[in-house]
């Protein structure tokens, strides 16, 4: 009998520790995640310790005892000769319960603290880059856009020079603004390239919506510890199973046992939880050195950024109307010098257009990042 209970004991808790933490598999996050591999952590820890938690304890011991203390244990009552005494059973703390689910809570906060932080440490590390890849896409756009048509006006000039139909000057010049746009293209897939290799910001994510997760998550983190702290105070468990002396009478050799514990400490907790509460949460956001307190700077060096980049599109957006009325009066004209004035309105068009476009679509990413609504 002792050996048939052991072996269910065991057996039960090895299914339940091999099947409990297969329930949050399907939570990793992306393969890009920087976060994975601490969220990964943080939950195999916390489920290593729920483990422990949630499961029951089985126990056994082997002794010699008093045969007398073993009978009744009162002073009339002889000691006798030592017996063999043999105790095998499972115990089990409810609050147990309490605690491995809030520790795997807590470990989900960790992990959703760690995501924001994250995101929060790769906009500041951009800086002033920070959403400028859609803004760069539209400038390779425009580029890719005018480029040809500037390379078939110098090749069309070209022609032209060796016919006596323009002037070396006049050639100089439409090359020196191609190479201007050339210079702009290749600066732009640089950019592009360089940016690529740093972590993207969650589409439609601001920066204080970022922040706010940040710090929601942290605040659940001190909350769930908190919890953990104060359950130490209690304890309701039930105990039982096989309980025999040897060559002693006993009717029923099996024993029962339910125990409730409340440590008076917790009288005294409440409002040390409440301090570490707030203490931790004007920790997060006065941190000299945290990326909260960087990205509020970053949020005013960007309103300034938004406000300044505002300004030089209308008067970029003004240039392109001014050259585009000019180009519709010269293309009227048929002389050779309004041709070559043509091209280099083109080419200077081109140049404020891809211009246009970097700024509008760094604007609008800008204005999302801040989370305002476009004008």
């Amino acid at each position: 009998m002792r050996t048939s209970l052991a072996r269910g004991a065991l057996l039960g808790l090895g299914l339940w520790a091999g099947m409990a933490p297969a329930e949050e598999a399907g939570t990793v996050r992306a393969k890009g995640d920087l976060a994975k591999g601490y969220c990964e952590r943080v939950r195999g820890t916390a489920k290593a310790e729920a483990a422990l938690e949630l499961a029951p304890e089985v126990f056994a011991s082997v002794g010699a005892v008093n045969a007398g203390d073993a009978v009744g244990g009162s002073d009339e009552t002889p000691l006798g000769a030592p017996k063999l005494r043999v105790t095998a059973g499972v115990g089990y703390d409810f609050v147990g319960l309490y605690r491995g689910h809030t520790r795997r809570s807590r470990a989900e906060a960790e992990c959703r603290r760690y995501q924001a932080l994250a995101a929060l440490q790769s906009a500041v590390e951009q800086g002033s880059r920070l959403g400028e890849a859609a803004a760069l896409d539209a400038r390779a756009r425009a580029l890719a856009t005018s480029l040809p048509r500037a390379e078939e006006l110098v090749a069309q000039l070209r022609d032209d020079l060796r016919d006596g139909g323009a002037t070396l000057e006049e050639l100089n010049a439409v090359q020196v603004r191609l190479d201007h746009l050339r210079s702009l293209a290749r600066d732009t897939a640089q950019a592009r390239e360089r940016l690529a290799l740093e972590p993207a910001l969650p589409e439609g994510q601001t920066l204080g919506m970022l922040l706010s997760a940040f710090e929601s998550a942290d605040d659940q983190v001190e909350v769930l510890s908190g919890g953990l702290r104060t359950a130490g105070a209690w304890r309701l468990s039930v105990r039982g199973g096989y309980d025999e002396v040897f060559d002693v009478d006993q009717s029923t050799p099996l024993f029962g046992q339910l125990t409730l514990g409340y440590n008076l400490g917790n009288l005294w907790q409440g409002r040390a939880n409440t301090q570490a509460r707030e203490g931790r949460r004007l920790e997060s956001r006065d941190a000299v050195d945290g990326a909260p307190r960087r990205v509020r700077q970053l949020l005013g060096e960007l309103r300034i950024t938004e406000q300044s980049e505002r300004q030089r599109l209308g008067e970029v957006s003004a240039l392109v109307s001014d050259l585009q009325g000019q180009l519709r009066e010269v293309e009227q004209l048929q002389t050779r010098q309004v041709r070559r004035f043509r091209d280099y309105l083109l080419l200077e068009l081109a140049r404020l257009q891809a211009e246009q476009a970097y700024l509008g679509a760094h604007l609008e990413t800008l204005r999302t990042l801040l989370g305002e609504a476009a004008p």
